[in-house]
Formats: structure tokens, sequence, C-alpha cells
């Protein structure tokens, strides 16, 4: 535990000392036990932690998932709180971490997992829980007392979910010094519907433990964890796959258009404020933020030199950024999980009076993807601070968009967007300056006025891509 705080350490052996005193009673001199029992579903328990470490299973599903929580729930049903504590101990110390330091991570995940287990079988044995649970697995005589036995679960499941949530938190403020409130922020919340959800299969698996088929019942209840547990990794995988595959497009973009640096990202962030404002269901708003991060692949296909250049754009030099939606969406057509994404990258230069490019739509022909990231897009570049100029205050950003509705801007995603910065705010942004972007060096002025006028001095690059204030004739605004 080299690499933990100080604070942590003491933390973690604290627990650690809390998780001893907890199974002791069962390890003492002369305590009795259905170590039977003990044995069984501690075995299993290895065996699904180990089973999580494997490439099949485990190499791509969270360790906090909780997969196996149910048969942790099932042992609290099961046996007294000091044997169902133990249960937790051995799979929990040979269970998967993802980051360093390893060894204070396994011990405090012991740690947690017996003192929580403790709690939920303390409150399931002291709500009569043992007995509802019917038969004693040698016959069928005494059959489990329904639907009072849901109440003893519940409870014991609801105090497994505050216990682990409380731990979960105190571990951050003593590790990564967060404040109590943000520690423990969402954390219940998060948690307490799944950990239900599994209070219900583990009183299953210990109803059917207790019946006529005793342990080979576990099975039924483990089954459909192992099925779960390899398509949530399935999921998982291919989610990965999805943002590395989106990361690798925005980074190949920033690295070509040093001067929108992170300028995707924001428009993500506020077309997802936009959607949040219409009342989007989560998955098409999930697909609007890729939108809005994607918006300007197109870029790849745009020469770099029209890109970074200095001076006003020739007429030709304008046609080839206004293919860049085009570019886009060609470079996208094949990305499945993008859906929708791909209509606003093509049409997010779409103007409501029909004047936009490529295609010339108007009102309600343009895509609701590309009328959000359209707003997005402007408020983002407005309020921006570049390189080369500093950004619009946000009141004026809002000022200027709201002008423009009716005619560049759908009007319903200009008011989405200012309730949304009135309930949330935004932080207008700030792209790093690099060498290459800070280097001052000369010019002609009047290649950037439109005169001829002679080198008059050293003066910074101006925009090669600004994304453009709304309003402006397309030839100010022909690089967005």
């Amino acid at each position: 535990m080299g690499g933990t705080r100080g604070a942590a350490r003491a933390y973690i052996l604290t627990a650690a000392v809390g998780a001893l005193s907890c199974v002791l009673p069962a390890l003492g001199t002369g305590a009795g036990g259905p170590w039977a029992t003990v044995g069984l579903l501690t075995g299993l328990y290895l065996v699904c932690e180990l089973a999580g470490r494997c490439p099949f299973f485990g190499s791509s599903v969270p360790i906090g998932a909780g997969s196996f929580f149910p048969l942790l729930l099932a042992a609290a049903f099961l046996l007294p709180p000091a044997a169902a504590a133990l249960v937790a101990i051995p799979g929990s110390l040979v269970g998967r971490v993802e980051a360093p330091p390893a060894t204070a991570r396994r011990v405090w995940r012991t740690a947690q997992l017996a003192v929580t287990v403790w709690a939920a079988s303390s409150v399931h044995g002291l709500l009569g829980g043992a007995a509802t649970l019917g038969g004693t697995g040698t016959g069928t005589d005494r059959l489990p007392d329904l639907p009072y036995a849901l109440l003893p679960a519940c409870a014991a499941a609801l105090a497994f979910s505050l216990v682990l949530t409380a731990l979960d938190g105190s571990i951050l403020v003593a590790a990564e010094r967060l404040p109590f409130r943000r520690a423990w922020s969402g954390l219940l919340s998060r948690s307490l519907g799944p950990h239900l959800v599994h209070g219900l299969a583990g009183l299953m698996m210990a109803v059917l433990w207790r019946g006529p088929y005793g342990p080979l019942s576990a099975l039924i209840v483990l089954l459909p964890m192992y099925i779960s547990c390899w398509v949530f990794a399935q999921y998982h995988r291919e989610h990965t796959a999805h943002r590395a595959t989106i990361r690798a497009l925005v980074q190949a973009v920033d690295i070509k258009d040093t001067y929108t640096r992170g300028h995707s990202e924001r428009v993500g962030q506020v077309s997802v404020l936009i959607a949040r404002e219409l009342g989007m269901d989560q998955d098409r708003m999930e697909v609007l933020r890729f939108a809005g991060i994607l918006h300007d692949v197109g870029k790849l296909g745009v020469p770099t030199r029209v890109l970074r250049k200095d001076g006003p754009l020739t007429p030709q030099e304008r046609r080839v950024i206004e293919l860049h939606p085009e570019y886009g969406h060609e470079i996208v057509r094949g990305i499945g999980f993008l859906g929708e994404a791909r209509a606003a990258i093509l049409h997010h230069h779409e103007r409501l009076d029909g004047s936009g490019y490529p295609y010339g739509l108007s009102g309600r022909e343009i895509p609701e993807f590309a009328r959000v990231v359209a707003v997005a897009d402007a408020f983002d570049a407005m309020t921006s601070t570049r390189s080369y100029r500093r950004g619009r205050p946000v009141p004026a950003a809002l000022e200027e968009l709201k002008r423009c509705a009716g005619t560049q801007f759908d009007p319903q995603m200009v008011r989405a967007l200012v309730r949304a910065v009135d309930r949330h705010g935004w932080s207008a942004a700030t792209v790093a300056v690099t060498a290459d972007e800070a280097m001052w060096r000369p010019r002609r002025e009047g290649a950037a006025d439109g005169g001829a006028g002679a080198v008059r001095g050293l003066v910074r690059p101006q925009p090669p891509d600004d994304p453009g204030a709304p309003g402006l004739q397309p030839s100010a605004d022909r690089r967005r």
C-alpha cells in the first residue's frame, strides 16, 4: 500500500480491523455454524471473482458492476452475520483490480464487502428473515413465507446499499480529499435500485437453497448472472470501441485544424444542453452528442493550407471549404451507431431561410439534429477565446442568436439554449495557444482586410477557421 495517501492507508487499516471483528465470532473456539453452506458459498463467490479476471468474461467488465452481489446477499440471508461476512473475503482478495495500488484496493474491497454483508445479515436476522425462507434442505414440509419474506430481504438489501455507499464515499474523502457533499453525491440514488434487484435475486437463491434441491439450485440463479455478465461485457466492449473511434476522429481534426482545438467537444456539450430542454430521451441525446463532437470531421478532407490560410479565401477555396459537410458524411457513412448524427454532420450548415449549404434546405426540411448542432456550433464559436481574438460574453452571443433566429437558426433551438444557459450557466472556453499559433510573423495587412497594403509590421495570424458569428455574410462565414 506504498502508493496510498497516509489518511487513506489509515482508513483502510481501520476498515480491515472492523471487518476482522465482524468475522471473528465465526472463527472463535467452539463456534458452531453451517460450515458446509459457508464453504460452498465461499467457493462459489471465489469462482465468480476469478471468472471476472478471465478474458472471456472479465476483461471489459468494470469491477464495480456488482454482478455477483446476489450471491453475497444470499449468504446474508442463509447464514449468521459473522459467517456471511466470511463468505466475501477470499473472493474479494483475488478479484480483479483495474488501477494501482492493487494491494490497497484489494484490502479495501475485502473489508468493505465483509462489513457490508455483515450489516445486511444482521438486519435480516433482526427482522426474523431466516424463518421466512421455508424448507430445511431435506424436504418440502416448510414453504417460504411469501410475501412476508420480501420485507426482511428488502430491508437487508437497503442496509447493504447504505453501508456500501457510505464506505464508498468515505474512501473518496480519505484518498482523493473530495468534499463530503461531493464524495457522496448521487452514490445512493444510483446504487439503491440495482441493490434491491440483487436482493430479490439473492432471496430467490436462498429460498431455492433451502428447498429440496439444495445447493444445486444456486446454478439456476448463477447461470443467468453469468449470461448477463457476458452480455454486459460485450456491450461495454462495443461502447469502448465507439468512444475510441470518435476520439480518434476528433483528435485527427484537432491536429489538422489547431485554431479550433476543443471546439468539437464543447459543441457536443452544448448540443446536449439543448436536447435536455427539448425533452429528448437519453439514447437520442447520446447520438446528438456524437453529432456535435463529429460535426467538423469533414475538415479531414479539406487541404491544410486552406484551413490555415491567413488571408481571404478565393471563390474556389470557399467551395472546397463548403464541401466539408459532405466529406464528413462520407467519412461516417459506415459507422452504424451514429444513426441520426450522420444527417446532422451533413446538414449543420443549412440555414432556416434556405441560403445555407450543401443543399440549400430550409425550415423543417433540415433534420432536427442539424438544427441543434448549428446553434451549438455558432454559440461556442462566438464565446470561445482563440489565439487571434477574444470570445464574446455569453449574453452577447445569446442576443446574436436571438437576432438571427428565424432566418439562420431554428427559434425553438435558440430558446432551448437560452433556457439551458439560464438554468445551468456556461463557462466560455479558452483554447490554449501553441508555439506555432503564438508566433509573430510578417504578412500583408491588406491581405486580411481586402486591400493591397505592403508589409507594415509583425502581426498575429488571422483566423483561418472561425466557426463564425451568426448573421455574417458568406465571405466572412466561409470556414465554419
